[in-house]
């Protein structure tokens, strides 16, 4: 199954070495069950955003480890590929960038012809073949039509697929270099929210975990003194605080950090697909790990 991170301590810069590469159950080590591609979007600080990714798995790339320990952003998208549409090259590698916005998918959606007609002359916003970037083409037109209101381009794109297309996840991760969105949708694949206060939830303390398995010692200076918010695939550590996402959920974390949530999509797909019903490539890229 394909992992998306996000983090946000927007408006303060940070490093994400810690979520990136030593977490207890981190992307890199992930990345051994999801071989096909890794990617890191980041922001500078006059808001440029960058991409990082490669084709391979994030244990074999080198340039991945040397970016995750370098870079600095107030926000990062990350993503550790098992395709399940396109073929393995840089241009199917997630994330993708749009209107200087970077973005992560993680599910299937079919009927692509159909949404190429939805897209029309939008279509040009794709470079590659995967359902996830003509799934950013739409949210950025739909973006573009509501004034750059980026949580209704998510909710107006994400309600039109699951109306007419066959769906079988849309879980998604969207940044700007202040802003983090995250979707999941409907409940198929997981994904979790930790709010982590300035200094812990004991106050005061440099980031400092034990994976539960006792595998990795984790240490981070960088987020002792500012709050940030995390989203992930999954828990990647043990503190208490990671919460599930709702069905239907998206979540906009703003500078401060402040979050909001609310369900935006309470009904299931009217073509909602099993893993019975996908191609074996498609079935195996979604099966948990």
């Amino acid at each position: 199954m394909c992992r998306l991170f996000g983090l946000s301590s927007a408006p303060r810069r940070t490093t994400a070495t810690f979520w990136l590469l030593d977490a207890p159950d981190s992307l890199s080590r992930q990345s051994h069950a999801d071989p096909d591609g890794t990617g890191l979007g980041h922001f500078a600080a006059d808001g440029t955003p960058h991409v990082d990714k490669a084709p391979i798995a994030a244990y074999r790339d080198r340039a991945f480890a040397e970016e995750a320990r370098r870079v600095e952003s107030a926000t990062f998208v990350a993503h550790v590929r098992y395709a399940s549409t396109g073929s393995l090259d840089t241009r199917n590698t997630h994330p993708f960038e749009q209107d200087g916005r970077l973005f992560a998918h993680n599910g299937v959606i079919e009927g692509l012809d159909a949404l190429d007609d939805r897209l029309g002359e939008d279509r040009s916003l794709v470079r590659g073949d995967t359902d996830s970037e003509r799934f950013f083409a739409l949210i950025t037109r739909e973006t573009r039509r509501r004034g750059g209101d980026v949580a209704a381009g998510v909710e107006h794109a994400a309600r039109w697929i699951a109306g007419h297309l066959p769906v079988y996840a849309l879980n998604l991760v969207l940044v700007t270099s202040g802003h983090l969105w995250a979707l999941r949708y409907p409940d198929t694949h997981e994904l979790y929210v930790l709010e982590r206060r300035a200094g812990g939830p004991h106050g005061g303390r440099h980031l400092d975990h034990s994976g539960s398995r006792g595998r990795m010692r984790v240490h981070s200076a960088h987020l002792a003194d500012h709050p940030a918010v995390v989203v992930a695939s999954e828990r990647m550590d043990d503190n208490p605080h990671w919460r599930l996402m709702e069905p239907g959920e998206l979540l906009h974390v703003a500078p401060g950090p402040h979050t909001t949530r609310r369900v935006v999509l309470p009904e299931a797909p009217a073509h909602r697909l099993s893993l019975d019903d996908l191609n074996p490539d498609a079935a195996a890229s979604q099966k948990a790990a």
